[in-house]
């Protein structure tokens, strides 16, 4: 049985120049996720966000792989960051002022009944706080722009300036949707120098 990596298969949406950013037009895709709020470094909730997020995530790829003979790789974590004043996120970093929803990208095939399903099974084997809060949905975005980060995630800053203040002005385009990231490496495993994330931003033409 072969195995299905969505990162090689949408290259396009996964592997983004370092130097500049791009634009890429995103299909609607559907994912786990949970929603919460306040610095991923202290919250509680953050920490137990993830954990049900991978819980389930990994149920329901063993499913997939049992019950309708379709593997695949769990795609990494992808977050959804806002708030009140953005300015708190993209230049102060002001991160107990964060709202969130974290997310891992989830096949097409994958039905509400074996989330369901997948929640039960997780849930009855570890206590999981998040797990009550956990949903498929999809997210639409379209037209985003995007670029690969190498490093920490608190050197992001430079790089959303530029995106926000500099890169979208001078181009035509402003802000459609929530910032989004996906981390392509664990801070648990990876130098922090060497993590990679791709910062993705959903943009419209300026009226």
């Amino acid at each position: 049985m072969s195995k299905l990596d969505f990162k090689k298969e949408w290259s396009h949406l996964y592997n983004p120049p370092r130097q500049d950013f791009v634009t890429v037009e995103v299909p609607p895709l559907a994912y786990l996720m949970v929603d919460g709020h306040g610095d991923p470094n202290h919250a509680p909730a953050y920490r137990e966000a993830v954990e049900a997020l991978y819980a389930v995530a990994y149920k329901l790829k063993f499913m997939s792989k049992n019950e309708l003979g379709r593997d695949y790789a769990v795609m990494p974590l992808e977050g959804l960051w806002w708030a009140e004043d953005m300015d708190h996120f993209t230049v102060r970093r002001e991160k107990s002022a964060w709202d969130w929803t974290m997310m891992i990208l989830t096949p097409e095939w994958i039905t509400p009944e074996m989330v369901t399903q997948a929640k039960a099974v997780a849930g009855a084997k570890k206590d999981l706080p998040a797990l009550a809060k956990l949903r498929l949905e999809t997210l639409d975005e379209g037209l985003v722009a995007q670029i690969m980060h190498i490093g920490s995630y608190d050197d992001e800053t430079p790089t959303l300036a530029r995106l926000h203040q500099e890169w979208l002005p001078a181009n035509g385009y402003v802000e459609n949707g929530k910032h989004h990231e996906i981390y392509l490496g664990d801070p648990r495993k990876v130098a922090l120098a060497k993590l990679k994330t791709i910062l993705r931003q959903p943009i419209r033409l300026r009226p």
